[in-house]
């Protein structure tokens, strides 16, 4: 089985339990008590979420994260090795820094916010992901670098260093963002140059939407916060947007761009260029990736939390791509992964093993209405295939 490596931000995740909203439904009001229920505690952020969800769905995993020697740390490590003792040996104990930690506030039909301290996440750096760790290994997944200080600073350049000594052993790489507070130190970088600096080295971008607008049209974005008081655009996404912000992805380097949509799904867009393809590290990659624009509606489930549905969703993803599946298959494996987590609190309980994906997916299963313009696109086995798309198969 080929061997997945993810490093990059782990915390812990600090998740009351919210039954119900006070009347008004606002949380966080000066003087208010409000009462919750028993705090789930859960490792959060890219290494814990997409790696413990790979492992989980049958894929052989070694995280890399930073975390402090103190309390929190060595709770986040109880919880990994409580999934597989080998999961922990790739940590990294930061002796002089403290752990990370994440306060979740997930009341019932409102999409979370967080509190969230980085500690040793910001001291992350290149020198940290241990060679010998490489070795043996297909694929490598880097989570959240806007939060993690040492990777955005100075335009990315050791977020760029990094993927491109990766790349250059031979491993496919791939990269996801977190949410950039506009009001943060990472708020003012230049995400497109870096970006363009980055993505040369990526073969796998996936972000979500509002990562991307932001990062591509930080203009725009703040614009959209200012007139509606947040820049959330999954509600309300648009499809020549989605396309638009995917093309610029692909032409900054990457090779295969996945933007994560929230309840509409997910779009999944290849480049046109059969060598960029066939440049994917371990040659992951057939002609049947090139040039591809598919779309695959969210699957209906009975939603508990929203926690790491992302990171599930690539989880998915890359459980089906290392053992070689189509895009077609990944697309589905991704939003199916997703949609089986929300169906729990926390962040990656809700993940079946892969088997229990597979019989998922092959039974029927609704999937959500789409709110995205699909006029001109072909629907096939559950997917929209655009207009862009280089191997469109009609319905028969």
């Amino acid at each position: 089985m080929p061997i997945a490596v993810v490093a990059g931000h782990i915390c812990l995740d600090i998740i009351p339990a919210i039954d119900t909203l006070p009347g008004d439904g606002a949380l966080v009001v000066p003087g208010r008590l409000v009462t919750v229920g028993p705090a789930a505690l859960a490792t959060g952020g890219a290494v814990s979420n997409t790696g413990l969800a790979l492992h989980r769905l049958g894929i052989p995993t070694r995280l890399m994260g930073k975390i402090g020697d103190d309390l929190f740390g060595r709770a986040i490590l109880d919880v990994v090795r409580s999934r597989d003792p080998e999961l922990a040996a790739g940590m990294i104990v930061d002796p002089g820094g403290p752990s990370s930690y994440t306060v979740v506030i997930n009341p019932p039909g409102v999409d979370r916010s967080f509190l969230h301290c980085p500690g040793s996440n910001d001291t992350f750096g290149a020198a940290d992901v241990d060679p010998a760790r490489l070795a043996g290994a297909d694929l490598f997944h880097f989570g959240y670098p806007p939060i993690m200080r040492r990777m955005y600073a100075d335009g990315g350049q050791e977020l760029a260093a990094l993927m491109a000594r990766v790349r250059a052993t031979g491993l496919a790489t791939s990269l996801d963002m977190a949410h950039v507070d506009v009001n943060s130190p990472a708020g003012k970088v230049d995400w497109r140059g870096l970006l363009a600096a980055v993505l040369p080295s990526v073969d796998f971008f996936l972000p979500n939407l509002d990562e991307a607008f932001f990062m591509l049209e930080p203009n725009a974005s703040r614009d959209l916060a200012a007139r509606s008081g947040h820049s959330n655009l999954a509600a309300g996404a648009d499809m020549a947007l989605v396309l638009d912000l995917s093309k610029q992805l692909l032409q900054l380097g990457a090779a295969v761009v996945g933007l994560k949509l929230g309840d509409q799904g997910m779009l999944l867009r290849t480049s046109a260029d059969p060598a960029r393809i066939a440049r994917v590290g371990r040659g992951l990659l057939d002609a049947a990736w090139v040039g591809r624009t598919l779309y695959a509606p969210a699957f209906q489930v009975r939603v508990a939390g929203t926690t790491g549905a992302g990171d599930c969703a690539i989880a998915g993803f890359h459980a089906a791509l290392l053992r070689g599946a189509r895009p077609e298959e990944a697309l589905l494996c991704a939003v199916a992964a997703g949609a089986c987590n929300v169906e729990q609190a926390d962040a990656i309980s809700g993940v079946p093993t892969w088997e229990a994906l597979q019989a998922r997916l092959a039974a029927p299963w609704a999937q959500l209405p789409s709110r995205l313009d699909t006029a001109g696109w072909q629907r096939q086995d559950r997917l929209w295939h655009g207009a862009q798309d280089g191997q469109v198969v009609t319905n028969t």
